[in-house]
């Protein structure tokens, strides 16, 4: 399977992957377990320095493994910057503007309003530097700026408990592939066990990567997608599935996903440490609702009912393929360049009904380097059918 990883300009930990295989993502995460920090702060112990957050003040906190050390310099990802114009109300696309081009505006902008509200508390989920090749002396990464009533539920944790649920499920699955950003964990999983038919919905379509015939291999297979986000970019979901196995293209069921938020009560302030009974409670949650969940996801039931859907669709011949892809992708706010990939994707697909525009997006959303923008992709593919049979 293609991996790719990527590291932070602070080589603090590997932070990226995409189409990983499952044991390569478990060493990330339990690499990034090691350094992570997440400490609740006050705003007075915060400040912005040279465009990276300085913490300043906060207590140290022994622990059975040492003294952690909070104070220190924290280069901020995307995601964090994100947080930071939130909390603080500073437009996002200003405060990206300011980094770019102006840094000590930057600097005085982000100082002076947390300095309007001293008492006011964060949580800032951290990876600390210390002992790392080419970063400073207590140099790390600041991965997000939060709310002090985020809930934390991390990625390993949250992995290990779900698929101890899919194994409490009771049905063959496979892990097909996982995708690891700064914003979202991914992991793919697959039941080739249930499997049906999906002759209309297939009728006409072939591989865009290798001309492979649906007509000769009409078999969609169920499936679902775990994910969650460490850094406040959405909740922890299971998301059903369904996979068809001539070009693997997944459509993503979004309507029917199962989630749990990120939301607790207020903490306080220093290191986040959460006691482990309470860990063991979310976590048991999760694993039963991701029994749950598996077992309808991957019940023949469900997947034919929502192929019996999507062919009611599909079977729409489009007169203007063109004209309507152009507009589906306005409609849903795809940009140029997909848009450009969508309609040569639909042209080697050779399908020329509304399913084809719908398989298209797929195709494209695999062929995307970018982990959540080939989720958001593939999970337009079911509406992009549904704007495609309409428009016609």
């Amino acid at each position: 399977m293609t991996q790719q990883f990527a590291e932070r300009a602070v080589n603090v930990a590997p932070t990226g992957a995409r189409n990983a295989d499952l044991s390569d993502l478990v060493r990330i995460l339990e690499d990034g377990q090691h350094r992570k920090l997440d400490v609740i702060a006050p705003a007075s112990a915060l400040r912005m320095r040279g465009g990276n957050v300085q913490v300043e003040g906060v207590e140290s906190q022994l622990t059975a493994t040492g003294v952690t050390q909070v104070d220190g310099i924290y280069r901020p990802t995307a995601v964090a910057d994100e947080g930071i114009a939130d909390k603080l109300r500073i437009p996002l696309a200003y405060l990206r503007r300011m980094r770019a081009e102006n840094v000590p505006l930057l600097d005085d902008n982000v100082n002076s309003w947390l300095r309007e509200e001293p008492g006011r508390r964060f949580m800032l989920r951290a990876f600390r530097g210390d002992d790392t090749p080419g970063a400073a002396p207590g140099e790390g990464v600041a991965r997000a700026l939060l709310s002090d009533s985020y809930k934390l539920m991390d990625n390993l944790d949250m992995l290990l408990a779900a698929l101890d649920g899919v194994q409490q499920s009771g049905h063959p699955t496979r892990v097909t592939g996982c995708d690891l950003t700064d914003r979202r964990m991914y992991v793919r999983v697959e039941s080739e066990a249930v499997a049906i038919q999906a002759c209309n919905l297939l009728r006409g379509y072939r591989s865009p990567f290798d001309g492979r015939s649906g007509d000769e291999l009409p078999m969609i297979s169920a499936g679902f997608v775990i994910s969650n986000s460490e850094v406040g970019s959405g909740a922890y979901t299971i998301t059903p599935r369904a996979v068809i196995q001539v070009c693997r293209n997944g459509l993503t069921m979004a309507k029917d996903v199962m989630r749990a938020v990120h939301l607790g009560g207020k903490q306080d302030e220093g290191v986040v440490s959460w006691s482990g009974q309470t860990q063991r409670k979310t976590l048991e949650l999760i694993t039963s609702k991701t029994s749950d969940a598996v077992r309808t996801f991957l019940s023949r039931e469900y997947v034919e009912a929502k192929v019996h859907e999507l062919e009611a669709a599909a079977g729409k011949p489009l007169e203007e393929p063109t004209k309507t892809i152009e507009h589906v992708t306005k409609s849903l706010s795809i940009g140029t360049e997909a848009k450009d990939m969508i309609l040569a994707h639909f042209i080697r697909g050779g399908q020329m009904t509304a399913g084809g525009v719908m398989q298209a997006v797929t195709s494209t959303a695999q062929t995307l380097t970018d982990a959540d923008q080939a989720a958001a992709l593939e999970a337009l593919a079911v509406p992009a059918l549904a704007a495609a049979a309409a428009h016609g």
